[in-house]
């Protein structure tokens, strides 16, 4: 477990913080699957929480890796801001993105 220390007032405060590597010991979480193994282009095999409904009918398909940093920027900024390849290419020019 890891300890939360300073910056938190005692209202706000928790001792104990579980780690990754804690969430996925857990019996209720062992019990109950919700650690999925994906692999990525990058990363190898990587654990993540799976969900935690559990549907007979519709059950949940992990068909994709978390993202890389940025990988889907460029596909957001045009389809939800209208920009094209210059004007995005522009905010990564100034640093913006």
């Amino acid at each position: 477990m890891l300890h939360v220390g300073a910056g938190f007032s005692e209202r706000d405060r928790s001792d104990d913080l579980n780690t990754l590597a804690d969430v996925f010991a857990d019996p209720q979480v062992q019990a109950r699957g919700l650690k999925v193994t994906m692999p990525h282009p990058v990363a190898g095999q990587v654990p993540l929480v799976a969900s935690p409904m559990k549907l007979s009918a519709t059950p949940v398909d992990y068909r994709l890796p978390p993202p890389m940093l940025g990988e889907h920027t460029d596909d957001i900024l045009a389809a939800t801001l209208g920009l094209d390849a210059a004007a995005i290419a522009r905010l990564r020019a100034d640093g913006v993105v």
